[in-house]
């Protein structure tokens, strides 16, 4: 009888974030074919169906559900362990400086700060916020330690190769609604559903992500045009539109404002890196771990 296994878990858990299996595969680095070996045998071991097939993709069946949950405890608990004895022979110390684009230092970046303060008391990490363009100059002059960055659809195709890369994060952008509206509390919707709504747009740093209305959203209707986050949440919070949001930061949203994952399969979505230089240090190497983890930890949370 096949027994229920940390890969296993991890490969379930993968899936349901990414919703394919062709998606779990490119982010975990295995084939396909492996994914499918690795469902195949929890399946085997639990004595369920996991996923259920869809034109798009694969939906995740109850039995598989309660094993996703279950994956993200016992994997966050056999993280902690590791970290648990790491730490009894923990040496790290000295300063890292951390560069982030803005959407990514509302919840991610101080929360990985946190983290490391507990892991790595001697690690002291500095963290700043700059545009892409910035960052990736800082990193290039070692200004930098480690910069993460937003990649993908509608953003700018960097040349990375000088870098070793991390992905981070494979969440897409939401929408913030304000409490009350028609979609506050429907957790997912359909694009169709953003049809007709007015929009509060704004514009990042120069070369960091553009916020606007839903990007495949045809003459959208744009109601107020308003630069930072605080003002752009604060007028949906009025009631006076709705707006996109990156996933990095959904957490970060003030009372009386919820946001909503979208489903739009003409949206190929957004991620986010960290950069090193290939040769990287021991203290870099530790941020950018607790930035997977976290960036992990928020992503379940958001699923």
């Amino acid at each position: 009888m096949a027994d229920v296994t940390l890969d296993g878990l991890r490969v379930c858990r993968e899936i349901a974030l990414t919703g394919s299996f062709s998606a779990a595969a490119r982010s975990l680095g295995y084939s396909q074919p492996a994914i499918s070996r690795q469902v195949a045998a929890m399946e085997a071991a639990v004595g369920y169906r996991l996923f259920a097939r869809e034109v798009r993709g694969v939906s995740v069946t109850p039995a598989g559900a309660a094993v996703v949950a279950h994956a993200a405890r016992i994997l966050g608990a056999v993280s902690g362990l590791h970290r648990e004895i790491d730490a009894l022979g923990d040496r790290l110390a000295g300063r890292v400086t951390v560069g982030a684009f803005p959407a990514s230092m509302a919840v991610l970046i101080p929360r990985a700060v946190a983290r490391l303060s507990t892991e790595h008391p001697g690690l002291v990490v500095a963290p700043t916020e700059a545009a892409t363009p910035t960052l990736l100059h800082d990193l290039r002059s070692g200004r930098l330690h480690v910069a993460v960055i937003a990649t993908g659809q509608e953003l700018p195709d960097y040349d990375l190769d000088e870098f070793a890369r991390y992905r981070l994060h494979s969440g897409d952008l939401c929408v913030a609604v304000p409490t009350g509206h028609r979609l506050d509390g429907a957790g997912r919707v359909d694009v169709r559903e953003l049809i007709g709504e007015t929009w509060i747009v704004g514009a990042g740093s120069a070369g960091d992500p553009q916020f606007g209305a839903w990007p495949t959203l045809t003459d959208p209707v744009i109601g107020h045009r308003v630069t930072g986050w605080p003002a752009r949440l604060g007028l949906v919070a009025a009631g006076l539109g709705i707006c996109l949001v990156p996933g990095l930061a959904a957490r970060s949203v003030p009372r009386g404002v919820t946001t909503v994952i979208v489903d739009d399969p003409s949206w190929s979505g957004r991620a986010a890196l960290a950069l090193t230089e290939k040769s990287v240090s021991d203290g870099a190497r530790a941020v950018v771990a607790a930035l997977r983890t976290t960036a992990e930890e928020l992503q379940l949370v958001q699923g």
